[in-house]
């Protein structure tokens, strides 16, 4: 992980064009290669940022960011405030909270839940950067990356994304499409989900459990 602070201009030219005007802001470069420049306020969200696979190229005063779709990202440098990388080391994961964590164990057990045909390869399925929740095999036969969460929203997305552009670089299983399983998807994540290709699937938690909705339950 390397941090600079640095006073800096960012333009990105892709699907559409951005610009963010002189300022002092910290960029983040991941070990995976995700560029991601941020602000000293807002929650976690950068203010621009470009997902691995990207070719970094640093130049006297200016960095670009390309990746294979063409979209570019320059970052120019005024003033290097604080430069520093370190090796954070393998990450475990996000444990999942109860009904995430229920919500996967509930879908291994029945993929055809998530499209007709659909067949489990295995739970966690690994990856470089973390294991995808579920991988499994659709009715053709293809690969398919699902990720669950209780609400689908943008982070679940991106998250999804990251792991398709691993999971497509093993020839054994390209193509692979994704999933985003929720109980409640957010028009914001299913809209980007659309725009990249991804499936959204909605569940219903009490069904999947084998509660039908007018039976009684105490929790």
């Amino acid at each position: 992980m390397r941090l600079v602070i640095a006073r800096c201009s960012v333009d990105y030219d892709g699907r559409l064009a951005a610009h963010l005007p002189e300022a002092v802001r910290l960029i983040m470069i991941k070990a995976d290669g995700c560029v991601a420049i941020h602000a000293d306020g807002g929650a976690y969200k950068p203010l621009n940022w470009m997902n691995a696979p990207n070719r970094l190229s640093e130049q006297e005063g200016e960095w670009t960011v390309v990746n294979p779709s063409g979209e570019r990202l320059t970052i120019t440098i005024y003033e290097t405030i604080f430069d520093t990388t370190h090796e954070l080391g393998p990450d475990p994961g996000l444990d999942k909270d109860g009904v995430e964590a229920h919500l996967q164990e509930l879908l291994a057990a029945c993929p055809e839940t998530l499209g007709d045909g659909f067949r489990l390869v295995r739970r966690e399925y690994p990856t470089d950067i973390g294991p995808v929740d579920l991988l499994c095999r659709d009715i053709d036969g293809n690969a398919v990356a699902v990720e669950v969460k209780r609400r689908g929203e943008i982070a679940g997305v991106e998250q999804l994304t990251r792991y398709l552009q691993f999971l497509n670089r093993d020839p054994s299983l390209a193509p692979v499409r994704g999933v985003l399983a929720a109980q409640t998807v957010r028009p914001q994540a299913r809209t980007l989900a659309t725009d990249r290709g991804i499936e959204c699937v909605e569940m219903d938690y009490d069904r999947l459990r084998g509660i039908e909705p007018n039976q009684t339950r105490l929790f």
